[in-house]
């Protein structure tokens, strides 16, 4: 009998190997270690004056997560972030994926240009957003961007150039016009119970996409690439071979958003290990950071290799 298959199906190879292929979510697998390690340290950002256990880490993931259900947030959207390394990065990360959103990772270094094409391209709905970082004035490329904000209700933007947009999460702790801030935005979970997240998230799908990332743009404007939580938890699995257990303490210096980045950050936290967060790289804060924290993990890229080791006091840290 002659079978019509469709041009494009899921497919997934089969074969022996020592590590279980589970079909699990990303938020499932941060509840998962979060009830097998409750009061291990899971994320410290000192230039946050941060340091969270699992318990602690879930407790702001899920309030992060009943927030974006309250905003109107629904499974399939599109929530960006266009901030540096902080914790409510890795916040949002989680918490997008228990609610079924897809975070679009935007590059810091983007310009007004840029996060337009990334914007429009993704249909962004919802974008978190620091105020600042280095040089680049966020704030105010997103007002010359969508003039609109300066007059509309927060949550209720009507944006001529970002036709998608509908609300912006500003990172700093003073209210602007047309956005909340993070804390006005955590206050809307007391809206909804965590039920409510626990019943969207047992809908989920492993193969469901979390996040998109955008390739460098070096041949062209950039491609956005869904990647879902299988990719994902493939990636923990295969890490689990590098040493990343309980007692591994990780230190990310490159910018979350990268592919790369990410690709270190969740397999630590998969199996309880400790991520220190640094807000931008320095040879001389990563040595020092290396040392006091006791690092056993981190991915870098070659320049910050090449860096370290011209570092003139590198062999004076232990």
């Amino acid at each position: 009998m002659n079978q019509t298959l469709p041009s494009t199906f899921p497919s997934y190879t089969s074969g022996t190997s020592s590590t279980p292929l589970l079909g699990m979510t990303i938020g499932e697998m941060l509840d998962r270690t979060a009830a097998k390690y409750p009061d291990t340290e899971a994320l410290v950002c000192l230039h946050q004056d941060i340091r969270w256990t699992y318990k602690e880490f879930l407790a702001k993931v899920n309030e992060a997560a009943r927030a974006f259900l309250a905003i109107g947030v629904k499974r399939g959207d599109r929530v960006g972030i266009w901030a540096p390394n902080r914790y409510e990065w890795t916040v949002t990360q989680f918490a997008t994926a228990k609610i079924g959103a897809i975070l679009v990772n935007i590059n810091p270094a983007y310009g007004m240009h840029e996060l337009e094409y990334a914007m429009n391209l993704s249909g962004i709905s919802v974008l978190v957003s620091a105020d600042s970082f280095k040089a680049s004035d966020y704030r105010k490329t997103l007002y010359d961007l969508a003039p609109e904000l300066k007059t509309c209700t927060p949550g209720k933007i009507k944006a001529q150039r970002l036709s998608e947009l509908r609300a912006v999460i500003n990172l700093d702790t003073e209210k602007h016009a047309g956005m909340w801030s993070w804390n006005e935005f955590t206050g809307f979970a007391n809206d909804v119970s965590q039920d409510d997240v626990n019943k969207v998230q047992s809908q989920l799908q492993f193969d469901d996409p979390i996040n998109i990332q955008f390739t460098s743009g070096t041949t062209g404007n950039p491609k956005g690439i869904a990647h879902d939580h299988l990719f994902r938890y493939r990636q923990m699995a295969r890490f689990g071979g590098y040493g990343f257990e309980a007692d591994a303490v990780t230190l990310v210096s490159t910018p979350i958003y990268s592919n790369t980045t990410l690709s270190a950050m969740l397999p630590a936290l998969a199996r309880g290990g400790r991520i220190i967060l640094m807000r931008k790289f320095d040879e001389t804060g990563f040595l020092r950071l290396a040392q006091d924290q006791r690092v056993t993990h981190a991915m870098l890229v070659p320049v910050q290799y090449r860096r370290l080791l011209a570092h003139p006091q590198f062999d004076s840290y232990d």
